[in-house]
């Protein structure tokens, strides 16, 4: 096992994999500000520590872009106005489509991992 190259972890770069459907998943039912999204999205665990805001509204831009959020401008109260960001039904659909996606790599995942234990018992 010590002989394993520490250069590349399996899980280097998979990061951002799960940002659109956590944004999606975020304003499904209730949209939301940027920062309070950041908040909410970091209960899904897909990311390690604080989420970083440029990489969020990045992300939220490229899918507003593709029509799967809606963004306008909250001007109401006594603050500075800010950006509230709703999910559209094209959004909806995707967030469908990731949800389909995940459930077969969890089947997938946990098939391998069987494997691997009843291998792991057969072999001593």
């Amino acid at each position: 096992m010590n002989q394993i190259k520490k250069k590349r972890h399996p899980l280097q770069g998979k990061q951002e994999r799960y940002i659109q459907p956590s944004i999606l998943l975020g304003l499904y039912g209730k949209p939301s500000y940027g920062y309070e999204l950041i908040q909410n999205i970091q209960k899904f665990g897909f990311l390690k520590g604080q989420a970083p805001p440029g990489m969020i509204y990045r992300h939220l831009r490229q899918i507003e872009e593709d029509g799967l959020v809606l963004s306008e401008w909250d001007t109401e109260g006594t603050g500075p106005a800010r950006r509230v960001y709703n999910i559209t039904p094209e959004g909806e659909e995707m967030l469908a489509i990731w949800v389909e996606y995940m459930e077969t790599q969890s089947k997938n995942l946990s098939s391998f991992i069987k494997q691997y234990k009843q291998r792991l018992k057969e072999s001593g």
